[in-house]
C-alpha cells in the first residue's frame, strides 16, 4: 500500500462521507495511520469533533446532510480543488418492517441517502478522476444487494442500486483504458450503530467494523470490483444465484423476522 499512499510526491486525500461513526469512522483511522489527509462528513457535528481530536491535524470535518442534494453539490464545490484521491460513499441507514408499515418519508430520506447521495458523489468526483486518469471510489453496498429482501424491502433495493451502480461503472473505465477504479464493498451483519437505528439484532455474528474497514480500504485500493468479507459471505452470494426466486424470497423474509426486536 506504501506505493498508494504518495502520488506526485504528496500526501493522498479521501472523503469519507458518515465518518462520525461505524465504518466510516474506522476506515478514517485506517487511512489516517497510511498518512492520509482526511475530508470527514457526517451530520452530527460533536462525534466529528471527536475523531478529529483524536485523529489530528490532517484531519478537516464537515457538517454535512449529504440525503439533501443541493448539500451534496456544494460538498463537491467545496472539495472539488483538493485533489481528492479517494470517495467514500459510506453514509447509509435501513429500517426493518413490512413495506407497508414504514412511512413515506423514511422510506424516501433512506433512497436520498443510500442512493441519490452515492450517484451524485460518485457522478461528479468521477468526471475528475478520469479526467486525471486517477483516483478510487469505494461505494459501501451490502450482501444484500445481490438478493431481495421482504421486511427490509427498501434497504436491500437500496443496496441493489449500490451495487449494481458500482459494478457496471467499474467495468466501463476498465473497457475505457482508465486507471480509475470503483469498488463496491458488500459486507454481510457489521458491528456498528446499524442495529440500533434499524430496530433490529442480526441473526448470524456480525464482524468487527475494524476489520471490514481495513478490508474494504485494501480491496479498494487494490482496484478491486466487488468486495466481500468473510467466506461465509462469500458462499451466501453465490447461493444466492442458485435458489429459485420464490425460495430465495421466503429464505429472505425468515432471516429478517428473526432480526426484530
Amino acid at each position: 500500500m506504501g506505493s498508494e499512499m504518495c502520488i506526485r510526491d504528496r500526501i493522498m486525500r479521501a472523503l469519507i462521507t458518515g465518518a462520525s461513526s461505524g465504518m466510516g469512522r474506522d476506515m478514517a483511522r485506517v487511512l489516517s495511520c497510511m498518512g492520509w489527509e482526511l475530508f470527514l462528513v457526517a451530520r452530527r457535528a460533536d462525534k466529528l469533533l471527536e475523531i478529529k481530536q483524536e485523529l489530528g491535524d490532517k484531519t478537516v470535518c464537515i457538517r454535512c446532510d449529504i440525503s439533501k442534494e443541493e448539500e451534496c453539490r456544494k460538498l463537491y464545490e467545496v472539495l472539488k480543488d483538493k485533489e481528492i484521491d479517494m470517495v467514500i460513499n459510506n453514509a447509509g441507514f435501513g429500517y426493518c418492517g413490512e413495506f407497508v408499515s414504514s412511512t413515506l418519508e423514511n422510506d424516501l430520506e433512506m433512497i436520498d441517502t443510500n442512493v441519490r447521495a452515492v450517484h451524485i458523489l460518485t457522478k461528479l468526483f468521477l468526471k475528475d478522476f478520469v479526467s486525471k486518469n486517477s483516483g478510487r471510489i469505494l461505494n459501501v453496498a451490502s450482501i444484500a444487494g445481490f438478493m431481495p429482501g421482504p421486511m427490509m424491502a427498501t434497504y436491500y433495493a437500496t443496496k441493489n442500486y449500490v451495487t449494481s451502480l458500482s459494478r457496471a461503472v467499474s467495468y466501463e473505465l476498465k473497457e475505457m483504458g482508465s486507471a480509475v477504479t470503483v469498488t463496491a464493498f458488500c459486507p454481510g451483519p457489521v458491528n456498528t450503530e446499524f442495529n440500533q437505528v434499524a430496530g433490529v439484532s442480526f441473526a448470524t455474528a456480525s464482524i468487527e467494523s475494524k476489520t471490514a474497514a481495513r478490508m474494504a480500504i485494501t480491496d479498494a485500493l487494490n482496484g478491486k470490483r466487488v468486495s466481500i468479507p468473510t467466506f461465509k459471505m462469500k458462499l451466501v452470494r453465490f447461493g444466492a444465484r442458485l435458489v429459485p426466486d420464490c425460495l430465495l424470497l421466503k429464505i429472505c423474509s425468515n432471516i429478517q423476522q428473526k432480526k426484530i426486536n
